[in-house]
């Protein structure tokens, strides 16, 4: 069974840093494309970002582009995002996500990824 386990959100000020962690079990890592994606109060779950199998190809959502970048370690089964310069509105439950078909082309589409962690939140104050 595939289980999804973020790591590494907190409370930090407008310009900080953070790095977020995941961790993927139960399948063959390197064969899947992975996500982020995240949620703030009231609102729906966007897409940030999107990485391929191989880590070759990223995808990024506008409002992170140049800020955050996504990366993995195959031989770790772990995922990353970087994220830096961060702004009181990305302050939001951060997800990573898990494509339900192996080698597919990376996608912003929340239908196509499979399996989802429970979240980690991220918080960052003015």
């Amino acid at each position: 069974q595939v289980q999804l386990v973020e790591s590494g959100g907190g409370v930090v000020q407008a310009g900080g840093s953070l790095r977020l962690f995941c961790v993927d079990s139960g399948r063959t890592f390197s064969n899947y494309a992975m996500g982020w994606f995240r949620q703030a109060p009231g609102k729906e779950r966007e897409f940030v970002a999107a990485i391929s199998s191989t880590g070759a190809s990223t995808y990024y959502a506008d409002s992170v582009k140049g800020r955050f970048t996504i990366s993995r370690d195959n031989a770790k089964n772990t995922m990353y995002l970087q994220m830096n310069s961060l702004k009181p509105e990305d302050t939001a439950l951060y997800y990573c996500a898990a494509d339900r078909v192996a080698f597919r082309r990376v996608s912003p589409e929340r239908r196509d990824y499979a399996y989802w962690g429970q979240g980690t939140q991220v918080t960052v104050s003015s």
